[in-house]
């Protein structure tokens, strides 16, 4: 619950995501302290005014952050956890694609405890991810996630070896698996794939299709669990944020979300 003291956020990365989160969230009750970035990196435009700027995860606890949210990268997720769970501060995750690596999840939790801090799996492009969560504890049978998304937001990413993006004139599955290997073998793409799984039943039982659909227009999810509470599903179609086509703008809605409810007496 909210004190009146604002909320101290340090952000990893400075990205598409971290600056359209910034935009959201502009609020007194929430500062931004830093902003981590890579060494040798262009300086970051649309910093806050009030905010440092770190290259190097030991640089972290010298800010006093509340909340480390991180919206860089798989890569990042775990000296930049460490460096956040290991000053006490809260960790708030956006490349839940990090955790198909079972052991580095596991290290952070540990630390988590260990500090009596907390790892946070913000939703991300998703919505349902509460009430998947919630039907876990009285057991779920099946989840499938299919993510459809233009092909030119499939560029770069094993995608390419296995259907002709430039060339496609209907949808076309390219990917059918469990959810560790689509965050393993697409990691920026299917990133909300660990999501589902981790609020579900697990990576290795979670059934994901990945599609290239020319006539998209946005990035559509669409989320089925079975089990003993009923049936679920969901559906988000969100427009990708227009610096970043990988990122759905509803990402960054979630992690603004998530960082209000941190600092706000009401949450909702």
């Amino acid at each position: 619950m909210s004190t009146g003291v604002a909320l101290r956020v340090a952000f990893v990365g400075w990205g598409a995501m971290a600056r359209e989160t910034f935009r959201l969230i502009d609020d007194a009750l929430i500062e931004v302290v830093a902003v981590a970035i890579r060494p040798g990196s262009e300086w970051p435009r649309g910093l806050p005014s009030e905010a440092c700027v770190i290259t190097e995860p030991h640089e972290l606890a010298l800010t006093m952050p509340d909340v480390v949210a991180e919206t860089a990268s798989h890569e990042s997720v775990g000296p930049w956890g460490r460096a956040a769970l290991g000053a006490g501060a809260d960790f708030v995750v956006s490349s839940v694609a990090a955790f198909a690596d079972k052991a580095l999840l596991e290290e952070l939790q540990v630390m988590a405890a260990h500090h009596r801090a907390q790892i946070q799996i913000q939703p991300g492009a998703l919505g349902g991810v509460e009430a998947l969560a919630a039907a876990s504890a009285m057991g779920i049978e099946e989840v499938e996630h299919r993510i459809t998304k233009p092909p030119s937001a499939w560029l770069g990413t094993p995608a390419e070896e296995r259907c002709a993006l430039d060339s496609l004139n209907e949808p076309q599955t390219f990917f059918t698996g469990t959810a560790a290997d689509a965050a393993s073998r697409f990691p920026k793409n299917a990133n909300v794939a660990m999501t589902t799984a981790l609020a579900g039943i697990g990576p290795e039982r979670t059934r994901v299709t990945l599609v290239a659909d020319p006539k998209a227009t946005g990035n559509r999810h669409e989320i089925t669990a079975l089990g003993d509470f009923g049936k679920l599903d969901v559906l988000v179609s969100s427009h990708p944020l227009s610096e970043n086509p990988k990122t759905s703008a509803m990402a960054a809605l979630n992690l603004a979300r998530c960082l209000r409810n941190r600092a706000r007496p009401l949450i909702v």
